[in-house]
């Protein structure tokens, strides 16, 4: 979470290192190189993160008419390993990595977005909706086989969850009969909030990662001014 200059960029076709950091890929698994300090507090964070895609997803889809916001599920499910020297941690379990891209800043092309993610039984199920910048909503529900084969679904029932700490509007979705219930925040900012939810899901009981996006509230001068503090800026 260190932005860095164009000079510390360097790039080929299965790997990416920006400053000290790096991702490649071995084989069939994503290994990523972490040598970064924290901020606001200069402490050290080291170690690698092993991700095994149990599948690798090869559809995109486009967030916005013209194209130019891009979404890619990369790995909808996944093992994850993770062992730092510091702080001193070691973990391993279920993953997902995803990519967002495109041709503008995200500011000019939405206003907020409420994502979720729960693996069920056999399946990964992704509810991805918000507003666009000129007011247009968005919304998809999606279910992914252990094929890589995506399946359109039917948007459950919209819930709205305990705003966060900054007040930040969340909102999901679950089946008819089910209330979810947020159980643990693990980033809580002035416009983006992410959490550990307990919901049900297309008949099944899930435990499913949640984000909530507030472009004017990032935009917001205050929020502007803090963010070097959070993620410093090298040359």
């Amino acid at each position: 979470m260190t932005e860095r200059g164009a000079g510390a960029l360097r790039r080929d076709a299965r790997h990416l290192s920006i400053g000290p950091s790096s991702l490649r890929w071995d084989g069939d698994a994503l290994v990523i190189h972490i040598d970064e300090t924290c901020a606001p507090v200069p402490l050290p964070i080291q170690g690698v993160v092993c991700v095994r895609p149990e599948w690798v997803g090869e559809t995109g889809f486009h967030l916005d008419p013209a194209g130019r916001h891009r979404w890619h599920p990369i790995a909808p499910r996944a093992r994850v390993q993770v062992a730092l020297a510091h702080p001193t941690l070691s973990w391993r379990g279920s993953g997902y990595l995803d990519s967002n891209f495109g041709e503008e800043p995200l500011e000019a092309g939405f206003r907020d977005w409420h994502w979720s993610r729960a693996h069920l039984r056999r399946d990964v199920a992704v509810l991805y909706e918000g507003t666009r910048a000129g007011g247009e909503p968005f919304e998809l529900a999606l279910r992914m086989d252990r094929q890589g084969r995506w399946e359109d679904m039917p948007l459950p029932p919209r819930r709205t969850l305990p705003r966060s700490f900054w007040q930040l509007e969340r909102l999901t979705r679950a089946d008819a009969d089910a209330w979810p219930q947020v159980e643990r925040t693990w980033v809580d900012a002035p416009f983006y909030a992410r959490s550990q939810l307990r919901t049900r899901l297309y008949g099944e009981d899930a435990c499913a990662v949640h984000e909530s996006l507030s472009m004017p509230r990032f935009c917001a001068p205050a929020v502007q001014w803090m963010l070097p503090f959070k993620m410093p800026r090298r040359a």
